[in-house]
């Protein structure tokens, strides 16, 4: 079996990715191996790739796939042949066919595309322990989240509204900003035109959002922190801009008895059963028509550069899907 693969040999920009060919043994004991339809495209692989977080080189990329079931390896019970599964977190997702860890595949439920499902998996386990374990938003709570036009914001906005939390989305430009209140977010606030911190305490009578979750990082610190109420907790979840900086015990308590957190995915769906749980709300709030994924960009694997150029621009919108190349 053959597959086309994206490697790299050094970290750095999207020049060091390239295509191969290479062969593909048969799948290990607890292993499925998997023709890939469409693939993930998650910020997380630009870190992987630009060197934030190191690897052994030389590393395949991407963490998030879908396609059916070709093989399977000795001991594997819970998956067979024809399966369509999803998975997320399993380094080497940008290939057109791979093996794969059986424990880490979550089978793709009637109804659901598989392309939906490799747009929708890493970005609505992160939405679930996010605000449902991260900290529990409840009704009638106000809730500012970060780039709420991308992958992740568009699924917590609507996450959000469907646990009765008002919900405001921080977002660029007027166009995004109306996107977003489709997608539902009651406010949105233009960090192009907007004084965030502000805009947040005029919304809440001067008191501030109890949560704000921020994947922004270093350029979005300091008005995140302007917008917490007394007690708030501050969820840094990313760092698109570059790495937030540090945060003393004196910044906590003199903003408000501030809480802070940098929480990680990998931690939430570490055990089989978190990563069912978090996939199967996912799903459910998707079959029941309160979670629409917007797939607004497609690249083929030979236009993985492209693809990476697209997101680190931050003109992308929505979810961003890989497919193998036909020819």
């Amino acid at each position: 079996m053959n597959t086309s693969r994206v490697v790299i040999t050094q970290q750095g920009g999207p020049e060091v990715m390239t295509l191969e060919n290479v062969e593909l043994a048969p799948p290990a004991a607890g292993e499925v191996q998997i023709a890939q339809t469409a693939i993930g495209l998650n910020y997380m692989d630009v870190y992987q790739r630009n060197g934030s977080y190191p690897l052994t080189l030389p590393s395949p990329l991407g963490l998030e796939a879908a396609g059916t079931v070709i093989a399977v390896g000795d001991g594997v019970t819970s998956l067979a042949v024809g399966d369509r599964v999803v998975y997320g977190g399993v380094l080497g997702a940008y290939a057109s066919h791979r093996n794969a860890p059986a424990a880490r595949c979550i089978k793709i439920p009637d109804g659901i595309s598989d392309e939906q499902a490799a747009a929708v998996l890493m970005k609505g386990l992160t939405v679930e322990y996010l605000l449902n374990r991260t900290f529990n938003v409840r009704a009638g709570q106000d809730v500012l989240f970060w780039a709420a036009s991308g992958g992740v914001g568009q699924l917590a906005g609507q996450w959000g509204k469907h646990l009765g939390a008002r919900m405001i989305g921080v977002t660029a430009g007027a166009e995004n900003c109306e996107l977003i209140k489709t997608l539902g977010y009651d406010e949105a606030i233009d960090r192009r035109t907007e004084d965030v911190g502000a805009r947040v305490r005029e919304l809440t009578d001067g008191v501030g959002a109890p949560v704000v979750y921020d994947s922004v990082g270093k350029a979005s610190f300091e008005a995140s922190i302007a917008s917490l109420a007394t007690y708030g907790l501050f969820v840094s979840f990313g760092a698109t801009t570059g790495p937030a900086p540090d945060v003393s015990p004196h910044l906590l308590q003199t903003k408000g008895s501030l809480y802070f957190t940098r929480p990680t995915l990998a931690n939430y769906v570490a055990a089989r059963e978190d990563l069912e749980h978090s996939a199967n709300e996912t799903f459910r709030l998707m079959s029941e028509g309160v979670l629409t994924v917007n797939i607004n960009q497609r690249f083929t694997l030979s236009d993985i550069v492209a693809a990476h150029q697209a997101l680190e621009s931050g003109d992308t919108t929505g979810s961003t899907i890989l497919v193998p190349d036909t020819k």
